[in-house]
């Protein structure tokens, strides 16, 4: 079984709690036996795949699959092309460079519904959105990247794993895939 879920804002990629403030995985009703294929930190919002088949995690996670997963940041003023460009050569950030990326100024810039807690805003900078698609996702990635380029992550969203784009599912709601899918996936 493979599901797609919308995980909130607020949500930890578990079932357990971590002694934080945050919500678990174990409030949206998932079928037994289920557990999150890779993460979304809480602070990050989007496609999260689960599945009770083992082998997927392999498959989907390891960068040597290339298996793409692209994500829209809301960042802190327009970013240059040059910067874009770095992030898309790659970035030396906590000790090591990160693998080559897709980096782009989205235009016409999304329209994403509100979120709760609402993203700070500030009266004299303009945010704008970027889609970065990677073949790696260590920990807190894409918000390093941006920061690196001087251009912070105030809002994450992963929005598409492979090729199979999030649907239009509300945040904390969940579907069954379907073969369709899985192939997009490429699982």
């Amino acid at each position: 079984m493979l599901l797609a879920f919308h995980k909130p804002f607020g949500v930890i990629s578990q079932f357990t709690p971590d002694g934080s403030p945050h919500r678990t995985l174990a409030e949206f009703g998932f079928p037994k036996g289920v557990y999150p294929i890779g993460r979304l930190d809480a602070e990050s919002e989007g496609l999260l795949l689960l599945s009770d088949e083992p082998v997927l995690n392999e498959r989907l996670l390891h960068p040597d699959h290339g298996h793409h997963r692209t994500y829209w940041a809301l960042v802190e003023r327009v970013p240059a092309r040059e910067a874009l460009d770095k992030m898309e050569r790659g970035l030396e950030i906590g000790g090591r460079k990160t693998l080559p990326c897709r980096a782009t100024l989205l235009d016409p810039q999304p329209e994403v519904p509100a979120r709760t807690p609402p993203v700070r805003f500030r009266k004299n900078v303009q945010d704008v959105w970027i889609a970065l698609e990677l073949i790696e996702g260590k920990n807190h990635q894409v918000r390093r990247m941006t920061a690196a380029i001087g251009h912070p992550t105030l809002r994450l969203i992963r929005v598409r794993i492979g090729g199979y784009e999030a649907p239009t599912l509300a945040a904390g709601k969940w579907i069954t895939l379907g073969d369709a899918e899985r192939k997009l996936i490429g699982v």
